[in-house]
């Protein structure tokens, strides 16, 4: 499968609508990134530009790197010290502060996930193409309500019905973004333990393999691939891992790991380059082995 690039466009011009899908994470992401960009190609120092809205040097770097919230008068001021008189431009600005400071559908689930996956599910909902290689389960957007009941009992067994049920109606939402109008492009790398793994009670395995062959088979966005034991070394040395890929020349591409405790990010250019490579070698690895469909059909057989 050939990875789609990211869109590209006059970076001067900034994209009205892209940044809406992703919630406050990616709002402030990008308005920092194109506030950064503003005052260094003005040739302003961060001082300046601090003493401008009366606010510390390590406050406004906060601001350009998109971590917390902003105020709108110090936006403003910020584009008024910067010459920006485009009324668009300005506009742009207005719902990019609006967005950043405005809760994100998932905060009614804010009691059940880490901190830091706010802005994980803000990255996943604004990316256009996710690349992702499972070792032990089958992806969270991949999965069954059964497949997902049984993971989610396994790994919180300490919570009760209701707190379950909930934490599915995150995960049904989250799946959401594979059947909107415009879905991100899944390429999944699957490793075959994960698929030979039982998970839950008789059947929830079967239905789960039958939801990937769909998928598969009719899904024109998402691709799946099986990286067969015979694979050895090469996915002995991988872990498993998300890459997201997004529209924005303002957000870079993010690794993303899940952990016990939470999911942790990387968007390191070199970082990234390395695990891109890992997913890259996977990728190869499967080039000559059997088809995703045919092995999937063979699994549901029995063989």
């Amino acid at each position: 499968m050939t990875v789609p690039t990211a869109a590209v466009h006059d970076p001067g011009i900034p994209l009205a609508g892209e940044h809406e899908r992703g919630g406050r994470p990616v709002c402030r992401s990008v308005l920092g990134s194109r506030l950064r960009r503003l005052r260094q190609d003005r040739g302003i120092q961060l001082q300046a530009a601090a003493r401008q809205i009366g606010a510390s040097v390590a406050k406004l770097c906060r601001l350009e790197l998109g971590q917390g919230g902003c105020k709108d008068h110090d936006v403003a001021a910020l584009l008024d010290f910067y010459g920006v008189t485009d009324e668009d431009v300005l506009d742009e600005f207005a719902a990019l502060t609006r967005g950043a400071n405005a809760p994100s559908w998932w905060q009614e689930y804010s009691d059940l996930i880490p901190s830091q996956a706010e802005t994980h599910l803000g990255l996943e909902e604004a990316a256009t193409v996710i690349r992702s290689y499972q070792s032990q389960r089958i992806p969270d957007l991949l999965q069954t309500a059964a497949y997902a009941r049984a993971i989610t009992q396994l790994g919180f067994p300490r919570d009760p019905v209701q707190t379950v049920e909930r934490r599915l109606h995150l995960l049904e939402r989250r799946q959401q973004a594979l059947t909107r109008a415009d879905p991100p492009r899944c390429w999944v790398l699957l490793d075959e333990a994960a698929l030979r793994r039982s998970v839950g009670a008789p059947g929830v395995m079967e239905g789960q393999l039958q939801h990937l062959l769909r998928l598969h088979l009719e899904h024109p966005t998402v691709t799946l691939d099986v990286v067969p034991l015979a694979a050895g070394g090469t996915a002995a040395v991988a872990q498993p891992l998300t890459m997201l890929r997004f529209a924005e020349p303002e957000l870079p591409d993010v690794v993303c790991l899940d952990q016990l405790s939470g999911t942790v990010r990387i968007d390191k250019p070199s970082e990234v380059d390395r695990y891109r490579l890992a997913l890259d070698n996977l990728a190869a690895a499967t080039s000559t082995s059997t088809d995703a469909a045919e092995f999937l059909t063979r699994l549901l057989h029995g063989r």
